[in-house]
């Protein structure tokens, strides 16, 4: 048994380290969480309505879980925060399940990859709108971030008798459950059990007026990502499958909806989306007749449809979504005659960004919006639609204004909603207390953590992703940053006003083929980038020319000593062997060696020359000598990353923070005295699934950041 920590006078016991490290049990310390407000950043793929209740709406995203609108607030709830890392793969949401007949039932189908490495998917059923969910584990993968993520819904509830479910798999077929979704059984009797354009089965839609309650709905429609054969029916309760007669071919079917008459509206593209899509069409069909009717919008070519959305209140009333319309931007289309005429929103549209400003892209005007694959009008008031993008979700409430070709007024509607892909964080002893680089929308100077960045992404050079952040210890407003992407040529830029304003690099090293890695100098003077394709190069005019380093390989991990402004270091992940440079980046010499390889990230500790940790994947490593040698702490079974944050009451070494394994607890942890003694600070209600970042604040005890991808960044201070 390990010693006890005091935090601020209070005792708190601290970790407790078996001998045999994956039996061994951490103590708990109560951490309180929120999430750093960005509002969105990430593919919304699905948006619904419950029928009964108003106000009741839930979304999915391909990587960042499920959230339900909560109208008292005004903002959305996440659902799957309680997942913990080992299951990280099941923050990807493939398909959401509403009870038509109970505002209490939510079904999710989670799992956000197909690949090899990737775990098999599962299925959630709440009682309690997802508060609570019990879990069934299904034998075969899903795939909420792959193509075809905003096709749907695959997880459908029989109206008529709501015990019954369906899930539309990619590549095993059609499942069937009779029990509430607590057990699955395959359907051998339908006709698609492959994959199918690498999608398989796109929806289930069940024709409920051929049924009475209590009863298994008689007439079932299936669409299957297929350019040949896409609707089957079944008119036996899904005995037997037989193809539609007459369909359209040569696409593939996304979204469907049965109108009160009867009549089945469908969206089509020539591929999955959310890119890759040339072709499309909306079409009508007539189940009494076996008849199809193309009311396609006459909008021109080269893009598809996928989003549908017919309104409850009003037959005849609907709205559809462009998918990959790049040239003339996507478009959400309006008739109030069945289709037979359409009105584009797009044109006349007033676009208010304030309440998620990025979503200006440091542009005067935002975007309608791309990868439009869902929209929504409520069931309860039509003039208010919803509609999701590759960003954010915008929202209006006056839409029958495009009727009377008067302009509609949009407003981000993604509050609560923060999907972003965390690729890095510093956090200044000095100025503001966070920068964070993400992936798709840059990254930001966050001078308030609970409101959104008034000016939008950083900018000059404006990048898409920001790969590599670094601000100089002594000199904090110094700051640096490389990525890709964006309207800039340029990868590299730097600050010295604290992010306020940035200037480009003047040039790149030779042969730089991306972004790689970049840190600058104690002091600020020295900026030491390694880009992708290349050896280290270092500059003494904030990158207005670069001089090659010696002595040291291709792609190193560069970091800066946070003490000795001549002091640089390496690390080759590739065979695992540590580098330093004492004078400034002109040259280096190889050290330890032997050490893990793979994806190990190297930290240098603040406030002491030559002390760096190393987060190794199976095990996290201290070296004291500035590289020469490096020891293995023997009570951490897993080191993803370290950070380093204000150091305890009455100590002089800095808080470390670890995501990784102690003993058998995996999350994030803290510890105050150098590692001898880990603390878990995450929970299980606030697990966050896949968490990739971590730095403390070296201004707030205790405070941490915590970086994820799908979830944002997140911040936490211990719970009093």
């Amino acid at each position: 048994m390990k010693g006890v920590a005091c935090v601020a006078g209070a005792c708190i016991a601290a970790a407790l380290l078996a001998q045999t490290g994956d039996e061994a049990k951490v103590a708990h310390l109560k951490y309180k969480w929120d999430n750093v407000t960005i509002v969105g950043g990430g593919f919304v793929s699905g948006i619904l309505f419950h029928p009964l209740q108003r106000d009741l709406a839930y979304a999915r995203t391909d990587i960042g879980g499920a959230y339900r609108w909560d109208p008292k607030t005004k903002k959305w709830v996440q659902l799957l925060d309680w997942i913990q890392r080992p299951d990280w793969n099941l923050y990807g949401v493939e398909s959401i399940g509403l009870d038509p007949t109970d505002p209490k039932r939510l079904y999710l189908a989670l799992g956000t990859y197909t690949n090899e490495w990737a775990g098999n998917g599962s299925i959630l059923r709440s009682s309690d709108q997802g508060r609570t969910f019990k879990r069934t584990d299904m034998p075969f993968k899903m795939g909420g971030n792959h193509d075809g993520r905003s096709i749907g819904e695959r997880l459908a509830v029989d109206p008529n008798e709501n015990s019954i479910l369906y899930f539309g798999s990619r590549d095993t077929g059609l499942w069937k459950s009779t029990d509430f979704a607590a057990t699955w059984s395959k359907q051998n009797g339908f006709p698609v059990t492959g994959h199918t354009n690498g999608i398989g089965i796109c929806f289930e839609l069940f024709d409920t007026g051929t049924g009475k309650k209590g009863q298994p709905t008689p007439t079932i429609y299936v669409g299957v990502s297929s350019a040949k054969t896409n609707l089957y029916r079944s008119t036996d309760s899904g005995k037997t499958w037989t193809p539609v007669p007459g369909q359209p071919t040569g696409l593939t079917p996304h979204h469907a909806a049965f109108d009160r008459s009867g009549t089945m509206i469908l969206t089509y593209s020539n591929g999955p989306g959310p890119n890759g899509v040339s072709a499309g069409g909306v079409w009508r069909f007539d189940p009494k007749h076996d008849a199809w009717t193309d009311i396609t919008p006459d909008a021109g070519k080269g893009f598809g449809y996928a989003g549908l959305s017919l309104d409850a209140q009003h037959p005849g009333t609907m709205v559809v979504t462009s998918l990959d319309r790049w040239s003339l931007g996507d478009d959400v289309f309006r008739t109030t005659d069945g289709g037979a005429h359409w009105t584009g929103m797009k044109d006349t549209a007033k676009l208010d960004s304030s309440g998620s400003p990025f979503l200006n892209w440091g542009q005067k005007e935002p975007k309608f919006g791309w990868w439009m694959g869902t929209v929504q009008i409520d069931p309860f008031n039509e003039g208010h639609i919803l509609y999701g993008t590759g960003a954010t979700i915008w929202g209006c409430d006056d839409a029958t204004n495009v009727d009377r070709r008067e302009p509609t007024h949009w407003t981000a509607r993604a509050q609560g909603l923060e999907e972003t892909a965390v690729i890095d964080l510093i956090s200044p002893p000095e100025g503001v207390h966070l920068f964070s680089g993400l992936g798709d929308i840059g990254g930001f100077r966050h001078d308030d953590l609970k409101t959104v960045p008034p000016d939008g992404m950083m900018v000059n050079p404006l990048l898409d992703n920001i790969d590599g952040l670094d601000f100089a210890e002594k000199s904090p407003n110094i700051v640096v940053r490389i990525g890709r992407g964006g309207a800039s040529t340029r990868r590299g830029g730097y600050s010295v006003d604290g992010g306020k304003s940035w200037n480009p690099f003047g040039s790149e090293p030779a042969g730089a083929r991306g972004s790689g890695h970049i840190a600058v100098s104690a002091d600020g003077k020295t900026i030491l980038w390694c880009p992708a394709g290349t050896t280290p190069n270092f500059s003494h005019d904030n990158g207005s020319t670069w001089t090659p380093s010696s002595g040291a390989p291709r792609d190193l991990r560069v970091i800066a000593d946070r003490v000795n402004s001549m002091t640089f270091y390496g690390y080759d992940s590739r065979v695992g062997a540590a580098y330093r440079s004492s004078d400034g980046g002109a040259t280096f010499v190889s050290l330890a060696s032997g050490l893990p390889k793979g994806d190990e990230r190297m930290r240098a500790e603040p406030g002491l020359e030559g002390r760096l940790w190393l987060a190794a994947g199976k095990g996290l490593y201290r070296s004291s000598d500035g590289g020469k040698s490096f020891a293995k702490l023997t009570n951490v079974i897993d080191a993803s990353t370290i950070g380093f944050g204000k150091a305890a009451p009455g100590r002089t070494e800095p808080t470390l923070f670890l995501i990784g394994k102690v003993g058998a607890t995996e999350g994030a942890f803290r510890s105050d005295d150098s590692g001898l003694a880990w603390l878990c600070i995450t929970d299980a209600q606030h697990g966050y699934g896949t968490m990739d970042q971590i730095v403390g604040d070296p201004r707030i005890y205790g405070r941490v950041y915590i970086g994820t991808n799908g979830r944002g960044v997140l911040f936490g201070d211990p719970a009093r």
